[in-house]
């Protein structure tokens, strides 16, 4: 009964996990971006020349496939240092430290990017979660929880005033045969609308959208009764 409850009011892993990130985390870091890149910015002026860019470009792998050095996913990917770090007593630790990376991506063209970017660390504890038998669910759950994550994310940060325009949610699903520079041209693409947009708003008209956004919408969960995962399973990976 209990179970069920909690299901209805939508108290599950990705919801859980969502929540955690943005209080334990994203409302921590997210209203220092600005600043952070400013200070980078005003040390570095060649590399970081649209402002629209100035904010964390959160990665969110829908196979919750995480890597810890972005190199290692895609060669076109290089850091290049970190961002002003943050400290902050938390939860009983003295002087814990938040800082961000900054990567040089470079596209198809050889032209360089540069951006903050990280993966959504929660995405690690849902893979951990499908791999554990205590608490194992499918492939398909863990899909159904990545999506959840991502929409409840999504939902959580647009009511953030704090957090307006200071992040990137990046989305997306991975091909099914591997592809080399995928991630960043993935990344890329992000970047060249954010400068559209910085674009169109200094000529005062709106930037375009193109239907191959992934979107919220089209990140709906497919689950057959509400938007709700179904509970979780201990039947194999």
């Amino acid at each position: 009964e209990m179970s069920e409850m909690s299901e209805r009011s939508k108290q599950n892993v990705a919801h859980g996990l969502a929540w955690s990130y943005y209080v334990g985390y994203l409302k921590i870091v997210l209203p220092r971006m600005k600043k952070s890149m400013e200070e980078f910015s005003r040390a570095n002026p060649n590399l970081l020349v649209c402002r629209k860019t100035w904010k964390l470009h959160i990665l969110i792998p829908l196979s919750c496939d995480v890597c810890d050095e972005l190199e290692k996913a895609d060669s076109n990917i290089q850091y290049v240092t970190d961002l002003t770090e943050t400290t902050l007593a938390r939860a009983g630790i003295k002087k814990r430290v938040y800082k961000h990376s900054l990567y040089t991506i470079r596209d198809e063209e050889n032209q360089l990017w540069h951006c903050a970017v990280e993966y959504a660390t929660p995405l690690q504890s849902l893979y951990a979660m499908s791999q554990d038998e205590c608490a194992a669910f499918s492939r398909e759950e863990r899909l159904e929880q990545a999506k959840l994550f991502h929409r409840t994310l999504e939902e959580i940060l647009k009511g953030s005033k704090e957090c307006a325009d200071t992040y990137r949610l990046i989305a997306y699903e991975e091909p099914e045969e591997a592809e080399t520079h995928f991630l960043s041209r993935e990344i890329v693409w992000h970047l060249r609308q954010e400068h559209h947009e910085e674009i169109a708003v200094l000529e005062g008209s709106h930037p375009h959208t193109p239907s191959t956004v992934l979107n919220s919408e089209e990140l709906n969960l497919q689950i057959s009764v509400s938007d709700l995962p179904q509970p979780l399973c201990t039947n194999g990976f």
